[in-house]
């Protein structure tokens, strides 16, 4: 199972797409265009921020448990994806301290269940997809969704500057399974489809040395930046 992991606009659909095709495996997509929270959560983040967190991360635990079903499907972003988007929005003030317990607690009730059903099946690989700031907002306004753009509410740029340097930390803290990193700036899948290729000639290198070197793997996790909670290093950096 790979799991394909970026910031908003960074490529994940499409080369989720591309490489479930060439891998003949089943795609399992961030559900976005049937979310009908997303649009509300937009205009008004502090009222539906949780309920858009507790949709995405029960759509994401039912996707990574059907996605166990064989070895080569592919998760466009991952549960602790949505953790990341979700503590990034408490820190910012929209979610109660008592909601976060609950939505920490479920997160971890989740993994365990994962870790608990299925002992032999991990993640094999986490590919993240790293973009500047300024690639992600060009992206952002290309595919035009209205409630996304800056020019509608200018808070969204430092929202989108602070979760582009999250998913950087993130990635350096993730210690669930094998990751790499692809320079989604270098190699422009999305406007230069030649890259594609490369981009699978390295994934299938990676997962080849993994699946040779890589031993049991696991769900769960006590570094909560890999969870993308920065809560206690937010906290030590104010006591410091």
């Amino acid at each position: 199972m790979l799991l394909i992991a970026g910031t908003i606009g960074a490529g994940k659909s499409s080369l989720t797409d591309f490489l479930s095709k060439e891998m003949a495996s089943k795609p399992f997509y961030e559900n976005v265009e049937d979310n009908d929270v997303l649009p509300l959560f937009y205009s008004n983040p502090e009222r539906y921020a949780f309920l858009l967190q507790i949709f995405f991360l029960n759509k994401s635990f039912l996707g990574m448990r059907e996605a166990l079903s064989n070895d080569d499907n592919v998760i466009d972003r991952s549960i602790y994806e949505d953790s990341l988007m979700f503590h990034l929005n408490a820190d910012l003030g929209r979610i109660a301290p008592m909601e976060v317990e609950q939505y920490d607690n479920l997160l971890n009730t989740m993994l365990r269940e994962l870790e608990e059903s299925a002992p032999l099946k991990y993640p094999d690989l986490m590919v993240h997809i790293k973009v500047s700031l300024d690639t992600m907002i060009e992206r952002i306004n290309k595919r035009g969704r209205s409630y996304e753009q800056i020019t509608n509410d200018p808070t969204l740029y430092d929202y989108y500057k602070e979760l582009n340097q999250r998913y950087d930390e993130w990635y350096e803290n993730f210690d669930v399974c094998p990751k790499m990193q692809i320079d989604g700036d270098q190699l422009d899948f999305v406007a230069n489809e030649d890259n594609l290729m490369v981009i699978l000639e390295m994934i299938q290198e990676k997962l080849a040395e993994v699946r040779e070197t890589h031993g049991k793997g696991h769900y769960c996790t006590d570094k909560a930046i890999a969870k993308g909670d920065f809560s206690k290093k937010n906290a030590a950096s104010v006591t410091s």
